[in-house]
């Protein structure tokens, strides 16, 4: 058996693969024309963001697994997939611990400034620390957008080592987890946030949810990060408001492919990094080795994974 590999993934997932009997194919790019010829005789499909489009699919006729190497299985062509009757699966949680720490770590740059006072460092810019306003987070008010494996460990470590009380915005959670507050609505919860940070899915209904309504209910001098979905923001909206002094100061480490070279990326209270997220040598061996497992559930253990985010074998007119 044969599987795609798109992207890089840690040789502790190749390892495994080779260890069951399966070949890993590895993409050296993933240019259409360049996996058409690679996907055609492959059983099992492992991929990152690039997904895996309507046409690829079409080309596998061996292909009975998707399996996404990470959370987010936006760009897998899912309709497509169920028509032919191939599951679709992803690592939930694999890499959230990572994202968690990150997190903290471009709140607190957001909220000290540390990259334009590095650069200031640097240029022996005396006056910054004097007319730079920065902020501390302990024992304010976080707001917390999405409530999975990363948001919650976002909220415990800002309850409980930053003292910080923590409401969450998450209609699609059942229940919130004691220690928490939740919010049904949005424009309430960013009015008293001191820190609002964003940790859920994009869908048609999140897709630019911090809009500018939303900003404009936001407590003067917040904090903004974003480490989820470029979508989930409107960044002309967001621009403005860090223009405009209402927001204190934003992290992303998702963003347009624009961004950098747009206003966001000409402001000094705008940090941006190149989606780090799960980026650490833990959780790439994590996310890896739930990818190739969730794999290995379809081609050898003849069973479906827990983590399957499709309906194989489903019609769509």
């Amino acid at each position: 058996m044969k599987c795609l590999v798109t992207q890089p993934i840690h040789e502790s997932g190749l390892a495994k693969l080779r260890l069951a009997g399966i070949e890993p194919i590895i993409a050296r790019s993933t240019q259409v024309e360049v996996l058409r010829d690679l996907i055609a005789d492959c059983d099992g499909v492992i991929t990152r963001n690039f997904g895996l489009p309507a046409d690829l699919i079409s080309a596998a006729p061996r292909l009975r697994v998707i399996s996404v190497h990470g959370a987010g299985h936006e760009q897998v062509d899912k309709p497509a997939a169920d028509k032919a009757g191939i599951i679709v699966c992803n690592a939930p949680g694999a890499n959230a611990r990572s994202v968690s720490e990150l997190t903290i770590g471009l709140a607190l740059a957001a909220a000290r400034l540390i990259l334009p006072a590095d650069r200031a460092a640097r240029l022996h810019d005396e006056g910054f620390r004097d007319r730079s306003l920065t902020r501390e987070l302990f024992g304010k008010n976080a707001l917390i957008v999405g409530w999975g494996a990363t948001g919650k460990g976002v909220g415990k470590i800002l309850r409980d080592s930053f003292d910080m009380t923590v409401t969450v915005y998450s209609p699609r959670s059942p229940e919130i987890d004691p220690g928490f507050h939740r919010s049904t609505d949005l424009g309430k919860a960013a009015a008293q946030a001191d820190l609002i940070s964003l940790h859920t899915n994009l869908r048609p209904e999140t897709q630019h949810l911090v809009s500018t309504e939303i900003l404009n209910c936001v407590k003067p001098g917040a904090i903004f990060v974003n480490v989820a979905r470029a979508g989930l923001v409107d960044e002309e909206a967001l621009v403005q408001a860090l223009q405009t002094g209402k927001l204190h100061s934003a992290a992303l480490d998702v963003y347009s492919d624009t961004a950098p070279v747009g206003p966001l990326g000409q402001m000094d209270n705008v940090i941006l990094t190149p989606h780090l997220g799960g980026a650490t040598e833990e959780s790439m061996i994590r996310v890896a080795e739930r990818a190739v497992e969730n794999l290995l559930d379809v081609l050898c253990r003849k069973q479906r994974p827990e983590a399957t985010v499709n309906n194989p074998g489903s019609t769509q007119e």
